[in-house]
């Protein structure tokens, strides 16, 4: 079996996949080297959430984009694969200094096209009976959105991508990136070399020590993230929104007869993505038991049904890193900051383009280069970085 092709892909999650997906549809050779399994990493851990709101332009044109696959996932996918996409309606409940914020926001939605609009508190009453609402002036609702299974999502894009001649290589840890002449010509790995004159770096919370295999050098880290799973009382019913709580710094979305939640503080930066993530952080069951009662009192029947942790990169501005970097021949599709899952297909796209075209023309990623840190243009959105 051939060791080179046109375009290596490092790290098989969900964003890995989708390039392998896109790239594949037009003929181009891939391999893509995953030192696990897919979606080993940032993708099975990820919460799942299919949501637009963003507070900015680029990372909700990504999601909306991304959604039509979602939603239309036989249609654009095929290959008799499913995502799970689940649509339970979505709404984002911020606290009185960020409403305006929020209008904006939304009004920024409507002009792209996606279906959003500003809701009061009664209206969060209609919409989930169960959520607490006297902290609430306005929230966004999205009645399309929901949630999808990552796991699910990744392996389908690379079923997909392997029918279409992607090869996937598994149990494969990288070990060094070759460069002759300002050139990437390949990739070692403990399964021997493998050769291409492009290297994606889609390493997820692995992504900054590829970097440095071409001395590149980037402020990337890790972001841990611990989730819960909470066994819904009955009286809730068979379903609930999913939601994002600035006031509480939580999420949480259903999955059958249970509740995930995750929290936005808290979550240490700089770990080791090879720590233990079968358990949950000390501490962490008791807070996110507290804050989802908050929210949702009824849920003070309910009861414990697991937790766990999950790694992620982040980025100093929270959002990805897109494009060429170091060496010719080296792009960066990492620095997802916890929000990857729900844009994969449409950033999987956009890097298609930018890699066989030279620029995306689905979305202008120009604003995600790798380069805009050192340049001083960090991104900025109508929220500040809320979440900690």
């Amino acid at each position: 079996m051939s060791n080179t092709a046109d375009v290596i892909i490092i790290g098989g999650g969900v964003q890995g996949a989708s390039l392998a997906f896109h790239l594949s549809r037009r003929g181009t050779k891939v391999i893509v080297l995953e030192k696990q399994f897919v979606a080993a990493g940032a993708t099975g851990r990820s919460s799942g959430l299919v949501r637009m709101h963003y507070d900015t332009e680029v990372d909700s044109r990504f999601a909306w984009v991304s959604f039509q696959y979602f939603r239309n996932w036989k249609e654009l996918v095929g290959g008799n694969t499913n995502c799970g996409f689940t649509r339970t309606g979505f709404l984002q409940i911020v606290g009185s200094k960020h409403v305006e914020a929020l209008k904006v926001n939304v009004k920024m939605h409507q002009q792209i096209g996606i279906p959003s609009l500003v809701v009061t508190a009664d209206d969060v009453k209609r919409i989930c009976p169960h959520l607490a609402t006297d902290d609430i002036e306005v929230a966004a609702y999205e009645p399309e959105s929901g949630y999808a299974m990552p796991s699910d999502t990744a392996a389908a894009l690379m079923t997909v991508a392997r029918e279409n001649g992607t090869r996937l290589v598994q149990d494969c840890t990288v070990t060094g990136i070759q460069v002759t002449g300002g050139k990437v010509t390949g990739v070692e790995t403990s399964q021997g070399l493998f050769s291409a004159p492009v290297v994606v770096n889609a390493a997820g919370p692995w992504a900054n020590s590829i970097n440095k295999m071409v001395g590149f050098d980037l402020p990337l880290t890790t972001w841990r993230h611990d989730t819960m799973f909470v066994v819904r009382p009955p009286e809730v019913g068979p379903s609930h929104p999913a939601v994002i709580d600035f006031g509480h710094e939580m999420y949480f979305r259903p999955e059958g007869p249970l509740t995930l939640v995750g929290l936005e503080d808290g979550n240490p930066l700089g770990e080791s993505p090879d720590t233990d993530t079968d358990h949950a952080q000390k501490g962490f069951v008791e807070r996110a038991i507290d804050r989802i009662c908050l929210r949702m009192p009824v849920m003070e029947k309910g009861a414990l049904h697991s937790a766990h942790g999950g790694y992620d990169g982040i980025t100093p501005d929270q959002h990805p890193v897109l494009g060429a970097a170091g060496p010719d021949g080296f792009y960066l599709d990492c620095g997802h900051s916890g929000t990857g899952f729900k844009t994969a297909p449409a950033v999987g796209l956009c890097m298609s383009e930018l890699i066989l075209d030279g620029a995306s023309k689905t979305v202008n990623i120009s604003s995600l280069t790798p380069m805009r840190f050192a340049d001083g243009r960090p991104i900025k959105g109508n929220y500040e970085n809320i979440w900690r």
